[in-house]
């Protein structure tokens, strides 16, 4: 079918709205690196607190993971969308108001439930609703919001740094504002057809595909999902892990595990704790969180414009091996106590941000079977929170007690991450999600 049949400004304005769950992942994941220098003023955090606090987003995204797959399979992926939109918006007033350590907790806890529904729908709605041309470029969208919610809330908790020691109530409680216009755009999305599919409501389905790329592109479209998805069937996360999916399924759970434990996210995170221990003031360690929110943006519009064309493998192998490199690179800067580490950090960022970052998400929202996607896709991005959970919490332990060569401990994952993407991942792009399920399943 030619490409000029396609709807690309509907295809692409009902993937903005989706990956809008993405920028609110960027503002909670990134909130904490400014507020937590106010945080351990105000609540008397020590190590051990000061991961807990910021890995508790992730326990609560794994929590968020399973109702969103729950969630998603019975009622639909656009009521997900409004329930995890309705959740940011909560927390982040919760956050704002928190009197003490532990109600502080609970609502980043509650904030994480909306960033693990965000994390695992927003991807995989906008992977069901795109052809398979744009799919690629459709999905690092919700990449690319995720990058501009991490540099806006960056360059808001920068502007915020001297109103006092309250300053961090502000940067929690302003996540209302985009959580609401998250809200109100939700509504306006269509209900993903591949899930209408299944929900035995076929008619709807080829009323949203018409609107996406015509009569032709409906009409096979349809009968490629009727092939692969039952109709009126709950999947239940059993049945993910029986044979014919489980190899798409492990892949997936072991590109999500890398993705977090290659260590990227500790400099995201814990910007301030690193530039302090070489000797950089407060306003010197924020200014750095803005100047790595810029360098992920960018080089995530970069992976935007390569993901469809150069493909995913070559994408990952780049970055497995990239920052392993600069790990190396970065614990000898360290060393010396050397101002130059900013360099290979923030190059370190955009090999992440133009690799990993996003073609992680694109594979996970790619490669499982129609039958399970929910489940299937719920079981990865809970693991990929629970390898975040770990990343962040031992943190501060492992620099406290190893401290430069703790990046060696990274580098040594990359190197194993490089091999498993070389021997297990296979190249998706160009296919439908029909094509790409007797490629990785064979059947």
């Amino acid at each position: 079918m030619p490409r000029s049949a396609y709807n690309n400004a509907y295809i692409l304005g009902i993937s903005f709205i989706s990956a809008l769950g993405g920028y609110l992942f960027g503002f909670d994941f990134a909130v904490i690196a400014g507020a937590l220098p106010f945080l351990q003023r105000q609540f008397g955090l020590d190590e051990y607190w000061a991961g807990f606090a910021t890995g508790s987003l992730a326990l609560g995204a794994i929590l968020g993971c399973l109702i969103a797959g729950a969630l998603s399979d019975r009622y639909g992926r656009k009521r997900g969308l409004l329930t995890a939109a309705a959740i940011f918006g909560l927390s982040s007033l919760a956050m704002a108001f928190a009197p003490v350590r532990g109600i502080f907790i609970a609502s980043r806890f509650m904030a994480g439930i909306g960033v693990g529904m965000a994390s695992m729908l927003s991807p995989m709605y906008i992977a069901e609703i795109s052809p398979a041309h744009l799919r690629g470029r459709m999905v690092a969208i919700n990449q690319l919001t995720v990058v501009t919610g991490i540099l806006v809330t960056n360059l808001v908790n920068y502007s915020l740094r001297n109103m006092g020691e309250d300053a961090w109530r502000w940067m929690f409680g302003l996540g209302v504002v985009p959580s609401a216009l998250f809200f109100a755009g939700a509504w306006w999305l269509p209900e993903s057809p591949r899930w209408l599919v299944k929900a035995g409501r076929s008619d709807l389905a080829r009323t949203t595909l018409e609107k996406i790329g015509g009569q032709a592109f409906a009409q096979s479209s349809l009968a490629d999902i009727q092939r692969t998805t039952g109709k009126n069937v709950r999947i239940s996360y059993a049945a993910a892990f029986q044979k014919a999916a489980l190899p798409a399924v492990l892949v997936g759970i072991g590109l999500a595990v890398f993705q977090q434990l290659c260590g990227i996210n500790v400099v995201f995170n814990y910007t301030t704790l690193i530039f302090q221990s070489i000797g950089v003031p407060r306003d010197g360690q924020l200014l750095q969180t803005v100047f790595i929110g810029g360098v992920n943006l960018l080089f995530t519009l970069l992976a935007m414009l390569l993901v469809d064309k150069i493909g995913r493998k070559p994408l990952m192998l780049l970055g497995a091996c990239g920052l392993g490199i600069l790990y190396i690179v970065v614990v000898r800067m360290l060393a010396v106590r050397s101002s130059q580490v900013s360099w290979y950090l923030l190059a370190a960022i955009g090999t992440y941000a133009m690799s990993l970052a996003p073609v992680t998400w694109v594979l996970i929202s790619e490669i499982f079977p129609n039958k399970v996607r929910g489940a299937a896709t719920s079981i990865a991005v809970l693991s990929l929170w629970t390898a975040y959970f770990i990343l962040v919490f031992t943190f501060p332990i492992l620099y406290r007690h190893l401290q430069d060569s703790t990046f060696y401990i990274y580098a040594g994952i990359c190197a194993l991450g490089a091999l498993f993407i070389g021997l297990k991942v296979k190249e998706t792009k160009g296919k439908t999600l029909e094509e790409l399920e007797e490629v990785i399943i064979g059947h």
